[in-house]
């Protein structure tokens, strides 16, 4: 109470150097500025393009350090800046690495939503003005793509933030904010999985485990699920799954056992052991509704609750596939 307008000193998971684990400490977090939102983290997912761009950063895009890391994330708008609109104080809400401006070329286009307002300047992991909001031992600390979900308060654009349902659960739904989306989206949207098809999933992270469920919610008769961790077999199965395959089990190339299997191949494939990923703010508030009236899974993605000092054992966790 009575933070409005005011620093705010918090906990929060600060990437000093890459390659090196994260160190809770303390940070402030300045309020939002004129179109921005300053948020109350309650829950935040851990996601792999977190981990890459720390510990794999040879292959990413180089980020600056120190760095607040999470863009998965959910909680309450805590104050607003100036000319504001979209949200109000109090709102529950989901922040975005995508922003949805809704007036840029893009956004009126049919055919993207890779939303141009501001993306050069979050993907310098920095707000509109240039600057970030969060500081830490009186030096600036970058914002991961505008976001910075690993903190328990953070500001982002105004564009960056939908608001969902007051009912939902924040530790459930913060896993729209990226991962389950993504790979739910990828059959229902992009694919366009058709009604009594068959499909293979390849990686059963939680897109993949997310893009087994869209297939099954898009009618698919038969999903062929495939990892090499055998451990993934009956969770696969619990989002759709009709059947598993495990490469490490064949002396033969994945993509023939597949024919093999499929007398002839698949009608759809999804590719879900990298990284990368697209989502819209329109979209997600649905996806809320459709888990509040239980037409898709959240509750199962859940595998451990963690405190944020825990953070670094969260990606151990995540990369041994646990």
């Amino acid at each position: 109470m009575g933070t409005e307008d005011k620093v705010i000193k918090c906990k929060a998971a600060v990437a000093w150097e890459p390659g090196k684990p994260l160190s809770i400490e303390e940070v402030e977090v300045a309020p939002p500025k004129s179109h921005e939102v300053r948020i109350k983290i309650v829950a935040s997912g851990v996601c792999h393009s977190d981990w890459a761009y720390l510990y794999d950063f040879s292959k990413m895009k180089p980020r600056p350090f120190p760095l607040v890391l999470g863009h998965e994330g959910a909680g309450v708008v805590e104050s607003v800046g100036p000319n504001v609109t979209k949200v109000s104080k109090g709102d529950n809400v989901i922040p975005l690495f995508l922003p949805q401006c809704g007036e840029c070329e893009r956004c009126q286009s049919p055919k993207t939503n890779l939303c141009s307002k501001n993306w050069q300047k979050t993907q310098q992991c920095v707000l509109a003005d240039g600057t970030s909001r969060i500081t830490c031992k009186k030096q600036q600390v970058y914002q991961f793509i505008g976001i910075s979900t690993f903190s328990e308060y953070t500001v982002v654009p105004e564009d960056n933030v939908t608001k969902i349902h007051p009912d939902a659960p924040l530790d459930r739904v913060c896993l729209l904010g990226c991962g389950v989306s993504t790979g739910y989206g990828a059959a229902i949207n992009t694919g366009k999985v058709e009604p009594g098809s068959t499909c293979a999933v390849f990686g059963l992270g939680a897109v993949g485990l997310a893009a087994v469920m869209g297939c099954k919610v898009a009618g698919a008769s038969r999903i062929i699920a495939v990892d090499i961790n055998p451990e993934k077999s009956e969770i696969a199965k619990i989002f759709g799954a009709t059947e598993f395959v495990n490469p490490k089990e064949h002396s033969k190339p994945i993509q023939e056992v597949l024919r093999e299997l499929t007398n002839g191949g698949v009608d759809f494939s999804l590719e879900c052991v990298g990284n990368v990923g697209v989502m819209s703010v329109e979209a997600v508030p649905k996806l809320v509704q459709d888990y509040l009236s239980k037409k898709i899974l959240l509750d199962e993605f859940v595998t451990h609750n963690l405190t944020l000092d825990q953070i670094n054992h969260a990606f151990d966790l995540m990369i041994t596939g646990k």
